[in-house]
């Protein structure tokens, strides 16, 4: 019989960060297999040797295809794809890393789309090394967008205390604040809406950040982009019975959604979100894309070069980024 656990591929990242080592320190905890069924796309020999230097005791086994996996505590079942060069030294930016990470998101992608894994999870990879592989991404959320054919996605990150979805992300703050238009806020809210629904928040409270200081203060602060870009798509929102409260102060609605005000925060740029949530939760953040085909959530950290291959790389990020993709994924069918 089928087991009901999803099957959930995970990517292994920059083999020369410490992806090999958050993928084989969450996969030795025996708990993550009574939540999913992880799948490795990767390096197998990257892996046994993340191993090693985490000390963990673990089998690396090899395997050609989702069926071939079986899913067992104590042991890594990996597709591997053999593309990282015999030597490859932790910590220092490699081309053939970043060609290696963009080839195991690729696989991964084209699994999820044909429905033989539920979800994607992935470890960090490293965009300098991945654009002198010639892939020009800013990260894994418009290289999951691209090879999936979705024209718009959003970020979000997810703590213990706070969640936080992005109306722009990478992409500097001028060009941020040009870009946000009522539509854009209207689609993001509604994506986010959608995502806490499916992670099972009845009715969500929402709360919009302004884009100037105190949210504008009717005026005093900025050129009305509250009013214009913001407040249109509120309107609409709240028509629609979402309960999508602002243009909210940022330096407030952190704090607030801190302590239970909101299910979910919504930020108008990269460091408006990034900066509160990383305070908060950095070690158990998990960075989720919606408005994908698939489910995708990723580790909330970077790919951290300064410590790779030491075995010092925390794991708790990991391990939530996984249970949380198990939670979002559909059942598995067989």
């Amino acid at each position: 019989m089928e087991s009901p656990l999803p099957v959930i591929a995970v990517t292994m990242g920059d083999g020369a960060g410490i992806g090999p080592e958050v993928v084989v320190g969450a996969l030795a905890d025996a708990a993550v297999y009574e939540r999913c069924r992880p799948l490795v796309i990767g390096d197998a020999r990257r892996l046994r040797e993340a191993a090693l230097a985490r000390g963990a005791s673990v089998e690396v086994a090899a395997v050609e295809s989702v069926a071939r996996a079986r899913f067992m505590p104590g042991r890594i079942d990996v597709i591997d794809l053999g593309l990282l060069p015999d030597g490859l030294e932790w910590g220092k930016l490699s081309p053939a890393a970043g060609e290696a990470a963009y080839q195991y998101v690729r696989v991964a992608a084209e699994l999820a789309v044909a429905r033989e894994v539920q979800a994607i999870c992935t470890a960090p990879l490293n965009k300098e090394a991945l654009h002198a592989a010639g892939h020009i991404y800013p990260g894994h959320t418009e290289l999951l967008a691209a090879l999936t054919g979705t024209e718009e996605v959003s970020m979000m990150l997810s703590t213990p205390k706070v969640k936080v979805i992005h109306v722009t992300t990478h992409i500097g703050l001028i060009d941020a604040i040009a870009r946000i238009d009522p539509g854009l806020v209207e689609r993001t809210v509604r994506r986010g809406h959608q995502a806490m629904r499916a992670s099972g928040v009845g009715t969500p409270v929402i709360g919009v950040c302004g884009i100037n200081p105190h949210a504008g203060e009717n005026g005093l602060f900025g050129a009305g982009e509250e009013e214009t870009k913001i407040q249109p798509a509120l309107e609409k929102l709240r028509a629609d019975g979402i309960d999508a409260r602002g243009p909210l102060p940022a330096d407030t609605a952190f704090f607030l959604a801190g302590r239970g005000d909101y299910d979910l925060i919504v930020a108008m740029y990269h460091d408006q979100g990034h900066g509160p949530v990383k305070v908060l939760g950095i070690e158990a953040g998990v960075n989720i894309t919606v408005g994908l085909p698939v489910i995708r959530t990723s580790v909330d950290h970077g790919t951290a070069f300064d410590i790779a291959g030491t075995g010092a790389a925390e794991v708790g990020s990991m391990i939530e980024a996984l249970c949380q993709a198990a939670d979002l994924a559909p059942g598995a069918t067989g």
